[in-house]
């Protein structure tokens, strides 16, 4: 406080002190009687003491200077700026090199200093009287030495840590700083928002970049860096005084170089795996979105419904579009991208903060090509098979519909009966309809069928939209069809004067019971055969209908006409 001398108090120049100071080093050196040491009290220990001042550290502490009978001298607090500078070099009075030894930080003590520890039997004129004995209670601040380095103490490190940070990376980390003594100067958190830069080229203080080397996303550290490698004898405007170590409590939360490209990692693939994703597949699948410190974004389960995209068509983000690249059905992979690949320095709304480095955990439900036609599978056929099922035909068969991920959405099973249907009628959908195709009786087979060819980008009830469904078919029953656009057709040549045969009572009119007694007489002979799975009830309702030309409720013989000359006349009828 008093020495060095070039700043005892602010009013006292340096030239006129060198006399004292000269005057002062003789006396104690000529002075050859007992010497009292200086009187020691630590009232106010820290319960944690990581350091203690020793010879040729440089400290910063606050004092107040009184006499016995209490009358202030100096004190620091009136300045508002601690005292700093190096210990026993001499810079300081002999009673305070002694006294400051062994402090702790945030330690107080109170030091009694003999006259001849002080400023002697000359002391300062109208400042201190000679051979006075000085008070002082001091509270210690700082402490560093030139040889200190930057001191790292990892708080937490994650289980996982596949990479750490380098020199030339960009970090993104959350932070407290204060001074050794535990007083704030500056917070990331007051701003919600991370402190982002470029390690190790210029844009940090040089304890900083050293002190964040090596980190790992969600990491915690104390970075203790002193003043030599942070803001020096200059300081930083109010909040950071001159020579002061700085400490920081840093969270890394992510970090990537601007080399980087997308990362996969903890690939779990399906086998077999038939077929991969390539540019221009639309793929529907699943995602957990977070940033590198596990903070969720987004996910698509909290919607219920699935991701659905082309890829490498630019219509997700650069990012996505290539780690989607080669992924099988049922894979799940995590995806890490990097920001110029993914949102950038602007971020994407209030959940994706620029620079952010981004990971997705993703599950692929299926995917398809545009251009994709039916997938077959046979897995079972019979030793036997003449017949195979065709358009036109009428079929009963059993089947399973499921998801590609195994949701299982419709079976037959559930019903008394199995499904049947007429081959080529439109009844079921397009890729159903293609795989029943070709079938034995008896066959099994499995049948892969893209949304193009089932329900499309809408989806229906209970399928998703622009959802690829897994058939599992087994063909029961089959009848051969007819002509399209036939009700009824005739298994040998017809009959010549139709209609007198069919005119049972020669009264020269068919009422339309009188035609349907006629028609299922004709089945019943083997002679024609109504469309197969049809109500042939209201088979023969149709017809009637459309020979009953005047729709006076009977056929004459001059409206009864068979489709060949209906066709030839271009008129329309079911016969």
């Amino acid at each position: 406080p008093l020495k060095p001398l070039t700043t005892p108090f602010p009013n006292m120049m340096f030239s006129s002190l060198i006399p004292w100071l000269q005057f002062l080093i003789l006396y104690v050196a000529c002075d050859s009687g007992p010497l009292e040491d200086v009187v020691i009290d630590r009232y106010d220990i820290p319960k944690v003491c990581p350091r203690e001042v020793q010879m040729g550290d440089f400290v910063r502490y606050h004092y107040n200077g009184t006499f016995k009978d209490g009358q202030k001298f100096d004190a620091s607090y009136d300045r508002g700026v601690a005292v700093a500078g190096f210990v026993g070099v001499g810079r300081l009075i002999t009673g305070l090199d002694r006294g400051i030894l062994g402090m702790c930080v945030n330690e107080r003590r109170k030091l009694i200093v003999p006259p001849h520890l002080g400023y002697g039997s000359i002391g300062v004129p109208g400042m201190i009287p000679a051979d006075s004995t000085l008070y002082f209670d001091i509270l210690l601040q700082d402490i560093w030495n030139k040889n200190d380095e930057v001191q790292i103490t990892t708080i937490h490190k994650p289980t996982q840590c596949n990479r750490t940070v380098q020199d030339s990376d960009f970090v993104r980390y959350h932070y407290n700083g204060t001074l050794l003594d535990g007083t704030y100067f500056d917070s990331s958190y007051s701003r919600s928002s991370t402190y982002d830069t470029y390690v190790g080229s210029g844009w940090l203080i040089k304890g900083m970049d050293i002190g964040l080397l090596g980190m790992c996303a969600g990491e915690k550290r104390r970075i203790i860096i002193p003043p030599f490698l942070a803001y020096g004898e200059k300081g930083y405007g109010t909040v950071i005084p001159q020579q002061a170590s700085l400490v920081f409590h840093v969270l890394l939360i992510d970090f990537h170089n601007p080399k980087d490209g997308i990362t996969v990692q903890n690939q779990v693939v399906p086998q077999p795996c038939k077929r991969k994703a390539v540019t221009g597949d639309y793929v529907r699948y699943h995602y957990n979105g977070t940033l590198m410190d596990g903070a969720l974004f987004d996910s698509s389960y909290s919607r219920n419904s699935t991701y659905n995209t082309y890829i490498g068509m630019g219509y997700v983000i650069p990012g996505m579009d290539a780690g989607l690249q080669g992924v099988c059905i049922g894979e799940w992979r995590r995806i890490v991208i990097p920001p110029h690949l993914g949102y950038g320095e602007n971020g994407a709304g209030n959940s994706i903060p620029g620079s952010a480095v981004l990971v997705f955990d993703v599950y692929i439900i299926d995917f398809h090509n545009p251009k994709d036609s039916v997938d077959i599978e046979v897995t079972y056929r019979p030793d036997t098979c003449n017949t195979t099922s065709k358009k036109g035909d009428f079929i009963k068969y059993h089947y399973n519909c499921s998801l590609l991920d195994g949701t299982l959405l419709f079976s037959s099973h559930d019903y008394e009966a199995p499904q049947q249907v007429t081959l080529g009628m439109n009844k079921v959908i397009d890729g159903l309809d293609t795989g029943l195709l070709g079938m034995c009786i008896g066959e099994r087979r499995t049948a892969l069928v893209p949304p193009h060819l089932a329900h499309g980008e809408r989806g229906a009830r209970g399928v998703p939209p622009s959802a690829v469904l897994r058939f599992e078919l087994e063909l029961l029953h089959m009848e051969e069809g007819i002509p399209e656009g036939y009700l009824f057709i005739w298994l040998q040549d017809t009959p010549e004067n139709l209609f007198e045969i069919m005119d049972l009572d020669k009264d020269g009119e068919v009422p339309q019971e009188e035609f349907s007694n006629f028609l299922h007489a004709q089945v019943s002979e083997g002679k024609g055969r109504f469309l197969p799975g049809s109500d042939r009830e209201k088979s023969v309702a149709d017809m009637f209908i459309n020979q009953d030309r005047n729709k006076d409720g009977k056929i004459t013989a001059d409206e009864l006409k068979l489709k060949t000359e209906e066709e030839t006349e271009r008129v329309h009828e079911e016969l």
